[in-house]
Order: C-alpha cells, then structure tokens, then sequence
C-alpha cells in the first residue's frame, strides 16, 4: 500500500508544481509607459498536466474500493494517467506559447510587476503593453523537473497496482460482516432428542463439556442427584438379610 501513498504524494506534486512560475514575459511598450515583466505559470501553459494528476488521486481511491481483476484495470489506467502527465510536462515550451499566455493574463487582470511606480492600470494601457514587442526568460526548470518527478511516481504506483494489486487487501471487507456459525443441533429434531433426553437443547456441546456434570444438571433445572430408595422395597431387603 506504500506505493499508493507514492503516487498520491507524486499527483500533488504535480499539482503544486504547475502552480508556480514556469517562465516570465517582459514586454517593452512605446515610451513612455515602463516595460512589464509578468510571470506565467505551468497551469497556464500546460493545463492537462493539472487535469491529469487529479484524475490519478481519482484513481487511487478508486484502486482502494475495487479488487482484483477491476484493480489491475484501475492500476493500468493509473500508469497511463502517469505517463500523459509527464509527456504534457516535457514537451517543449515554445516562446510564443508563453507570450500568447501572458497576453491573456495581462488582458484579464491588473499589470502588476512594472519598472516604475504610478502607471494607470486599464484595458486600454494592457492592450498598449502586451501589444508590444515582447521576449521570454524560461525560470521554472526546477518545478517542471518535481512535476516529472511526481508524474512518474504516478508511474510506479499504477504499475505497482496492476501487478500486485489484487492480493492486497479491500477497503470494504474490514466492514463485511462475516455470516454466524449455525451452533451443533439447531434443526428440530436434534432439539427435539435433546429435550427427550431431558438436556437444554440452547447449550452448546463445548459448554456442556465446561460445565461437567453439575453444570449439566444444573443447565436442566434439576440436581444431578441418585433417587433414594422406596421405603417398601428397603425394608424387604432388610428382611432377606434377616
């Protein structure tokens, strides 16, 4: 189960990782409005990595309620989910794809990030900006490396599932309870013979075997006792001894 804790761990990874800034915009506006430096996230470049880890914690609990041949099925899904996210990651960001990003961000939302102090902020004065001539600094080598570093976590957990995943155990069978052992004699004629033979029929053997003879008695509501003689049949046998 610790592999899917890993991939758990491998799909936020992920998530957070595309979060942070991946590559940075500068445009440079006519004069004299100041150049604009603004960062563009992994989410905005590439939004399915994002989608595709979400979809592997999906999985994951999914891989906890299921068993065997619907786990390995779960646990080949999980890989794929896996390796899509790494190829989303990897593949190659192009400088118009993160000019095209922040152009969108700056038209969506207030610039922030200028050279200088005091600019009015306004569609106008974005569209002014962003149109400009802009260039890219790619900085977020080492979160696109932890974002591949999760999605093969995601990887090794899902081929981890497939492989050895319906020997382990189900989330739903510590809850199952199991059905009672129908106790020796229960069936109406045993009872039956039971009473005939003047013994409580609801105590089971092992416990008349606990309880002895006394207990045994004392389980049929009477001593366990020898009857006396008859006075009669005493007093006979006193006379033949006589």
């Amino acid at each position: 189960m610790l592999a899917l804790l890993a991939g758990a761990a491998g799909a936020g990874l992920v998530v957070l990782a595309v979060r942070q800034a991946w590559a940075h915009a500068v445009f440079t506006p006519p004069r004299p409005l100041p150049a604009q430096d603004i960062a563009v996230t992994g989410q905005q470049l590439v939004p399915l990595a994002s989608a595709l880890a979400l979809a592997a914690l999906a999985c994951l609990a999914a891989v906890i309620a299921t068993r065997s041949v619907i786990r390995r099925a779960v646990g080949v899904l999980l890989a794929v989910l896996g390796a899509a996210a790494a190829v989303a990651v990897l593949a190659s960001l192009r400088a118009s794809t993160v000019l095209a990003a922040a152009r969108a961000s700056a038209l969506s939302g207030p610039l922030g990030g200028s050279t200088t102090s005091g600019a009015p902020s306004g569609g106008a004065v974005h569209e002014i900006v962003v149109a400009g001539p802009g260039r890219v600094i790619m900085a977020g080598a080492s979160w696109r490396a932890a974002a591949v570093a999760g999605a093969v976590a995601i990887v090794l957990a899902g081929v981890a599932t497939a492989v050895r995943g319906p020997r382990w155990p189900v989330m739903s069978a510590r809850f199952e309870r199991s059905a009672p052992a129908r106790p020796r004699g229960t069936d109406s004629a045993s009872m039956w013979e039971s009473l005939s033979r003047d013994d409580d029929p609801t105590v089971d053997d092992g416990t008349r075997t606990l309880l002895g003879p006394a207990g045994r008695a004392r389980a049929r509501g009477r001593r366990d006792v020898s009857p006396l003689p008859a006075p009669g049949r005493a007093a006979g046998a006193a006379g033949d001894h006589a």
